[in-house]
């Protein structure tokens, strides 16, 4: 059965009514804990927007605050992974703190074990490891933190030579999860996004569609899997967008002077243009924020209202990088 998200939207499950909750803008927005869950991470300026000191208590203290002002200004999707440190059990604890939130979408990742200690310094901070045992250590792992309000679990940053794109035995596990009630996805990376997202329309298990989301880097310097997007929303699955801002490259002062001006001319800042930009794309389900602080939120958050003209996509579109190039520099950004 297709897997729609979020419910918050105005869809539902097998069996469920749908959701009386009013669709808003900012339901379109998700927000992701990358940046929140573990003390080091490729988000720029990360010194400025976390706490002096990254402890475990001082983490969780800041994803329940950006938890909350998320969920008052309409967020219905939150977005972890076993690879983001603490992600899974902070948002378990928001989870349980707030048992009346019954209408937000709880999305999770597989595929990548963290394995920096809680150290920003670590050789290391995490390995990826898409086998069938991995998947079946790490599915326990998240049932013991979020059980039954996991609604998505995706293969975490697949490429098209990821085995998890060819493994029947993996691909039988994963429908057997999906029977479950829980939604099936992926997630990409790298400059072949494309092929990934396309190889991964093709797997089946009994003649079905294995697949309902996909999630995938598309942002304004960024857009080589945008075809390939428009392809895997026209087949039914939901398209979530992840790194809209580049890891900060497109946001303050970081942001390329022609998003900067746009910002000045619409108001919001460069931020909310960036994320606009893709909220834009009509294939596009969830945008998520990967904010640090409140302030950040509720500035992405602006992103929906945001109605950039012809012009101003044409003047955004000018910035399009060389996927390799892209990938290249993110893959040199610093953790820290």
């Amino acid at each position: 059965m297709p897997f729609a998200l979020p419910r918050a939207l105005g869809f539902a499950r097998p069996g469920e009514a749908p959701s009386a909750t009013a669709t808003t803008p900012t339901a379109h927005i998700g927000l992701g804990l990358a940046a929140v869950g573990r003390p080091g991470y490729i988000n720029l300026h990360r010194d400025r927007d976390l706490p002096g000191v990254r402890s475990v208590e001082a983490l969780r203290e800041r994803t329940h605050e950006l938890l909350d002002a998320a969920y008052a200004q309409g967020v219905r999707y939150f977005d972890a992974a076993r690879s983001y440190g603490r992600s899974e059990e902070f948002l378990a604890e928001w989870l349980t703190a707030h048992p009346e939130v019954r209408d937000v979408v709880i999305g999770s990742k597989w595929g990548y074990t963290y394995t920096a200690d809680w150290s920003v310094e670590a050789e290391a901070h995490e390995v990826k490891d898409h086998s069938l045992a991995t998947f079946e250590r790490q599915r326990a792992e998240t049932d013991a933190l979020l059980g039954e309000r996991l609604d998505l679990y995706q293969i975490h940053s697949v490429t098209a030579d990821s085995p998890a794109l060819t493994d029947k035995d993996l691909h039988a596990r994963l429908a057997a999860l999906a029977a479950e009630g829980v939604g099936v996805g992926l997630s990409t990376s790298g400059p072949a996004q494309a092929d990934a997202i396309r190889a991964a329309l093709a797997v089946t298990v009994d003649g079905e569609p294995l697949f309902r989301t996909v999630q995938a880097t598309y942002n304004a310097l960024e857009t080589s899997a945008g075809a390939a997007l428009a392809e895997a929303h026209g087949a039914g699955l939901t398209v979530i967008v992840k790194e809209a801002m580049a890891n900060g490259r497109l946001a303050g002062t970081e942001a390329p002077a022609v998003v900067q001006e746009i910002a000045a001319e619409a108001g919001p800042g460069s931020d909310a243009i960036a994320l606009a930009l893709v909220l834009h794309q009509p294939w596009a389900g969830v945008v998520l924020s990967g904010a640090a602080t409140v302030d950040q939120l509720a500035g992405n958050l602006h992103a929906a209202v945001v109605d950039l003209d012809e012009e101003q996509r044409a003047r955004l579109d000018a910035l399009v990088e060389e996927p390799g190039a892209y990938w290249r520099h993110r893959a040199g950004l610093p953790w820290s």
